[in-house]
């Protein structure tokens, strides 16, 4: 007998899927915004410190990039507390990791986006007499911010693609609902046919904001 597709059982547990999706979101939104702040401090402090601080954050780049995260979210949740005493749940743990991870990729960005600064920009910032506390607040920081949109488009749609990892800590995310759903029905087509299409969508979604943004802000060349 060949395999019969029957999505019935699927929609009869959707709460999990759509559920799952909704915490996917939040999993990814707040891990961006963390990861962007430990990214733009980093980038700051790398473009306006010696070389001591530069190798520091050098290093910490390379360590995560060449980590695969799921080696790290085990790292974390699993390795960290058996060494120090610190207890916490799997979301927050999953959240610290990833913003980490995510952290580690938008120094560069932003580093570059710091870089690409015109010149000129910041001589006129001196020519008005602005600090340079006040070029990078409404200067550079500005420009940097249209310049890197693109880049931050795309490595925004890689994190949120990277919360299906956190089903490995169960955290019941979208890929983990859908894993709930396969054990319990063995529907496997039917329910990860139903998952990659949430995927897509939502990853769409978020796409065709983030370059709605960057149509309202790009730089012309």
């Amino acid at each position: 007998m060949g395999y019969q597709l029957s999505f019935t059982q699927i929609w009869h547990n959707f709460d999990k899927l759509w559920y799952g999706l909704i915490l996917s979101i939040e999993l990814a939104l707040v891990a961006i915004a963390i990861g962007a702040l430990i990214g733009l401090t980093l980038a700051i402090l790398y473009v306006s410190s010696g070389r001591i601080v530069r190798a520091m954050i050098s290093g910490y780049v390379e360590f995560i990039r060449n980590v695969p995260l799921l080696l790290l979210v085990y790292l974390v949740f699993y390795g960290l507390p058996t060494v120090v005493d610190i207890r916490y749940g799997a979301q927050v743990s999953f959240v610290a990791t990833l913003s980490i991870y995510s952290g580690a990729y938008l120094v560069e960005v932003f580093r570059s986006g710091l870089d690409a600064v015109p010149r000129g920009l910041l001589d006129a910032g001196k020519a008005m007499g602005l600090t340079p506390w006040q070029r990078l607040l409404y200067v550079r920081l500005p420009t940097m911010a249209r310049i890197t949109l693109p880049s931050l488009s795309n490595t925004f749609i890689s994190l949120f693609k990277d919360t299906s990892i956190a089903s490995v800590i169960a955290v019941p995310e979208l890929t983990f609902g859908a894993q709930w759903i396969n054990n319990r029905t063995f529907r496997i087509v039917e329910v990860y046919a139903v998952t990659t299409v949430m995927y897509l969508a939502a990853g769409y979604l978020i796409l065709f904001g983030l370059r709605l943004l960057e149509r309202r802000f790009r730089v012309d060349r």
